[in-house]
């Protein structure tokens, strides 16, 4: 019995091994290939920006050329340094370190200089692992002006691979051996006694008898007849429990997930909670040629996921991912979170000309700058129109066939959807359908611009309850209905009658979810990533101020950038000890005004620190990235000053997830007065971001502020932000939605 069971272990512990070895090594691979990747580019920016000097610098004397370039093309740690060759190959400038390596430059500068646009190698020498990027640049009036060279020491990636196989290898190891001892070790036992035990113990554990432990293998038989007497008391002890989880959870001030089940299971009184927005909360994308899981950079995905995971329900969105079809079923449904599913996801199919002239075209073009008073002309189409609502349709639908002509209760998304309460409602009037618009309303004046206004709103009243970050929003929106439809205004309730059908307005400020929820390092994990960070980085020795935002031209960037350039200029001092990191996530680029924006802020930065920076510190450390959030939790929670500036913005939770991961309380928020946070973090620096003066005055303010204020201002922030999260905003919704069906239509029946 032994032997055979040592036999059974070795081989299912061999198997386990090797299948283990397999995908560690390709993980490595993976990680290794990444690493590569994340040098290129690097390599590919520092190469961009020095062929645009260069070019500018060739117009000069030769003499001049050197003196210019000089300092742009020395390295530092993994940079070993840049080179300028002439169009006849001839070296104009290098890196002090580049040098010693002039025969590894050598070969890719030849490919380039015959023809290539762009040659990566990768090469090995003695004592180092070196990657070169050789890209050719036009001189003045475009002709061929050389060849840059970018060259890196990727020595690191090949040990942080190493470091990592050895960790899995042992991480295997250890699992090999668990399984070789779980599965000889369950040989050992003769199984029949054990069985018998185990039914005892839950017959008497059905009876209240249960102080003796049960036995350590499982029935067989006889556990088909008393599992269903175990159950039915297991039931029972769990609806005890939960009732007094409920009254619990009810008598703490802070919203939990567990707190927002238990409300959300009373308000919607057993009906499914279907929340509809274009964005996906998880993405499946092509990797290695299979489908990869991501969650998208959104902070709406950030807001809803939670929501929906202590909820349950249905997530209704646009499948937007190339491998989405592969990882949903013929219906397009699958079950998220992959690992521990809690709420199903129904993705909606478009088209590629469907998404430009629904998202791209009408909302981003149209309904995004029309809502933003940013000084950005909206653009409207009829043939975008058209696709906007020939989309929401197509939501609609797909939500009236996963709830079918049963009772539910639908959340609709912001600006992207405004029809589909209306198309909803037309088609089951049992439906209690919301809608929140997570940007500003504009004044009536503004929103008259849009050719289909009236469309607009009607689609919007065909909602239960209709919800805004701020009184003003819903001010605005009914002083929009009350000018351009013929419909009925209760202002005493905030409530609007549009054909016998009446909608509830209401404010609802939303938040986020507490860092330590989610899936980000805490503790020592996280100050190794810091410290990797600010080695990756050179933000050793110097404080560190963050911004972190989508590249949008609302966001008052460039405003964001001369306010830290004017604080330099004023005060010297504080050059070498802080430095500004601007988190930048690419967003709508194929708009054209966002990537004129992304180009505006790149030749910004670049002359701002050419501007102050010395050998070894810039002021500004520009990271165009689609960022995850360990990475954005990371310097949020490193830096001690958080820079938000929306020139205008329906709330912004970049200032509410900074004073989140402030756990130590040494962080100032300085706050553009038109984000709807301001209205919340009073104890923020809150400043115009059009005023640079102020901006920068609000900076010094801030590095000088005692480490007592400090405390006391973020300990108020962070206690208004944890009470008022994600959680509550969910259940003060889902409260007024359920609540909205019932009252309303006696409350407009009286007016």
């Amino acid at each position: 019995m032994h032997t055979r069971a040592l036999r059974a272990g070795i081989v299912v512990a061999g198997v386990v091994g090797l299948v283990l070895s397999v995908m560690v090594w390709r993980q490595v691979d993976r990680e290794r290939e990444a690493g590569f990747q994340d040098l290129e580019r690097r390599a590919a920016v520092l190469a961009h920006r020095l062929s645009l000097a260069t070019a500018e610098a060739l117009r000069l004397p030769e003499s001049e050329v050197l003196t210019l370039l000089r300092p742009a093309v020395d390295g530092y740690r993994r940079l070993i340094g840049l080179a300028v060759y002439g169009p006849d190959g001839r070296l104009l400038c290098a890196g002090d370190g580049v040098s010693d390596f002039s025969e590894v430059l050598e070969g890719p500068v030849k490919q380039v200089l015959a023809g290539a646009a762009e040659v990566v190698a990768r090469k090995e020498v003695a004592d180092a692992s070196l990657h070169v990027l050789a890209r050719s640049f036009q001189g003045p009036e475009g002709k061929p002006g050389g060849v840059v060279a970018v060259l890196h020491d990727s020595s690191y990636v090949h040990e942080r691979a190493t470091a990592a196989l050895t960790r899995w290898a042992f991480s295997v190891l250890l699992i090999v051996l668990l399984v070789l001892t779980v599965v000889t070790g369950l040989g050992w036992f003769a199984y029949e006694k054990p069985l018998r035990g185990l039914a005892d113990w839950m017959r008497r554990l059905r009876m209240g008898e249960e102080s003796a432990p049960p036995p350590a293998a499982l029935p067989l038989r006889s556990l088909a007849e008393e599992s269903g007497h175990l159950a039915a008391s297991l039931r029972a002890a769990r609806t005890a429990t939960w009732a007094e989880s409920r009254h619990a959870a009810q008598a703490d001030k802070v919203w939990t997930s567990d707190r927002l089940r238990a409300h959300a299971t009373d308000a919607l009184e057993g009906s499914p909670l279907v929340v509809v927005s274009n964005r996906e909360p998880y993405m499946h994308v092509t990797r290695d040629g299979k489908p990869h899981m991501i969650v998208p950079a959104s902070g709406l995905v950030t807001a809803l996921d939670p929501v929906l995971q202590a909820c349950g329900g249905l997530g209704v969105a646009h499948g937007a991912g190339d491998a989405d079809r592969e990882a949903a079923d013929s219906r397009g449904r699958l079950s998220v979170p992959p690992d521990e599913p809690r709420y199903a996801l129904r993705r909606v199919w478009l088209s590629r000309e469907q998404e430009q002239g629904y998202y791209y075209g009408f909302s981003n073009e149209g309904l995004w700058p029309l809502c933003h008073l940013a000084h950005e002309r909206p653009v409207f189409r009829g043939a975008d129109w058209k696709h906007y609502v020939e989309v929401n349709r197509r939501f609609a639908q797909g939500v009236l066939e996963e709830v079918g002509g049963a009772s539910a209760s639908v959340w609709v998304q912001d600006y992207h959807l405004a029809l589909v309460p209306h198309l909803l409602k037309s088609e089951n009037p049992e439906l209690r359908v919301g809608i929140f618009w997570h940007i500003p309303w504009p004044n009536p004046e503004a929103f008259r611009i849009c050719p289909w206004r009236e469309e607009i709103l009607e689609g919007m009243l065909g909602a239960d309850l209709v919800g805004f970050h701020l009184q003003q929003h819903c001010n605005n929106f009914l002083d929009t209905v009350d000018r351009m439809v013929e419909a009925r205004l209760d202002w005493d309730h905030f409530a609007v009658d549009l054909k016998g059908h009446t909608t509830q307005v209401r404010p609802f400020p939303i938040s986020v979810q507490d860092w330590t929820e989610r899936e980000v390092p805490q503790g020592e994990d996280l100050g190794r990533q810091i410290a990797e960070l600010k080695d990756d980085h050179n933000l050793h020795g110097v404080e560190v101020a963050v911004g972190v935002d989508r590249i949008d031209y609302t966001k008052g960037l460039p405003e964001r950038f001369r306010a830290v350039a004017r604080f330099f200029e004023k005060h010297p001092a504080y050059r070498g000890r802080l430095t500004f990191v601007q988190l930048g996530a690419p967003s709508r680029t194929h708009i054209r005004r966002y990537r004129d924006l992304l180009t505006e802020l790149e030749s910004l930065a670049d002359e701002i620190n050419w501007k102050f920076q010395s050998d070894d510190w810039k002021p500004i450390r520009f990271l165009v990235a689609h960022h995850d959030a360990r990475t954005v939790h990371a310097f949020l929670a490193m830096a001690s000053l958080c820079l938000v500036s929306s020139l205008h913005d329906g709330m912004n939770l970049v200032a509410k997830e900074f004073v989140s991961a402030q756990e130590g309380g040494q962080g100032v928020l300085v706050l553009s007065e038109f984000a709807g946070a301001a209205r919340e973090l009073s104890d923020a620096l809150v400043v115009n971001p059009y005023d640079i003066e102020q901006c920068a005055e609000a900076i010094r303010q801030a590095v000088e502020m005692e480490p007592a204020e400090r405390r006391r201002r973020m300990e108020r922030m962070r206690k208004g932000v944890q009470e008022h999260n994600v959680y509550r905003w969910a259940g003060t919704f889902i409260s007024e939605l359920s609540q909205s069906v019932k009252t309303l239509a006696g409350e407009m029946r009286h007016y």
